[in-house]
């Protein structure tokens, strides 16, 4: 289905983008687009008009502190994640980047549209909640920052309000990350998900798919049993549709959180 006429425009700066979606309360921010124009196609979303973010280089970039703390910009390709080497500071990221759909969609894809979009197939939010990432918020009256954890409200549905864009994702260091996940096929979203990390001996399982939000999870121990205890005892009702039960979505958390957890606990050292 072809798109219905939308104005577009191309700001030049992170400032200009924000007054125009403040201007504008129709105006949708476009990062990759990869999500956003086929929902424009499907008609499930109309905006009257899309501020382009892309050629901001304020919004781009992989910075590596010293304490090993990773800043990337919002309008960063998931490509890019995959070939940077401080990105590989905390290799989870790039390997789960490099799993997103095919090669087209990684190289216009943008972690901060994945993240904003909040799809619940979407491989990066539980991963960004279970390695305790912040997200930093720009709007006209200045910047804040959110957890993780605070960020996602439900589906399609942020912490990012009108007139706002997200910059960057900090990520703190680490190592002790896993990740799995049961996808339609090679290159399709995920019909279940889960992330885990080991920070400072503590468990953190997230998993998507399941509910309108990454659902978070401290498991006492990367034991198999505990997880599942961990899994089962958060009361699961995921959706049901043509790809899988609720049933047997609630199985599959229980699996991959225990995959993830037995992941994270390898790499962590044991």
């Amino acid at each position: 289905m072809l798109l219905r006429e939308v104005e577009y425009v191309k700001p030049s700066s992170v400032a200009e983008a924000i007054e125009l979606l403040v201007e504008n309360e129709g105006a949708r921010a476009l990062a990759g687009g990869q999500t956003l124009i086929n929902v424009m196609k499907a008609r499930a979303a109309s905006p009257d008009a899309l501020v382009d973010l892309n050629g901001l280089e304020e919004l781009k970039g992989i910075d590596l502190a010293p304490d090993g703390t990773l800043t990337i910009g919002a309008m960063t390709t998931y490509s890019e994640i995959v070939a940077s080497a401080e990105a590989k500071a905390r290799p989870i990221l790039g390997e789960v980047c490099a799993q997103i759909a095919d090669v087209q969609v990684r190289n216009r894809g943008t972690i901060g549209g994945n993240i904003c979009s909040n799809d619940p197939t979407n491989h990066l939010p539980p991963l960004v909640t279970a390695v305790g990432a912040r997200m930093t918020i720009l709007g006209r009256d200045g910047e804040r920052v959110v957890s993780a954890e605070e960020f996602f409200l439900g589906v399609y549905m942020t912490a990012v309000g009108p007139g706002e864009l997200l910059t960057r994702v900090t990520i703190p260091a680490g190592k002790g990350d896993g990740f799995a996940a049961v996808t339609l096929g090679v290159d399709g979203t995920c019909i279940a998900n889960a992330a885990a990390s080991i920070q400072d001996g503590s468990l953190r399982v997230a998993l998507g798919c399941v509910d309108a939000v990454p659902v978070l999870l401290r498991p006492e121990s990367a034991d198999a049993d505990a997880v599942r205890e961990a899994v089962r005892a958060a009361g699961l009702e995921p959706p049901s549709d043509v790809h899988a039960s609720s049933e047997y979505r609630r199985h599959l958390a229980e699996v991959l959180a225990v995959r993830a957890a037995a992941q994270a606990a390898e790499r962590a050292g044991g």
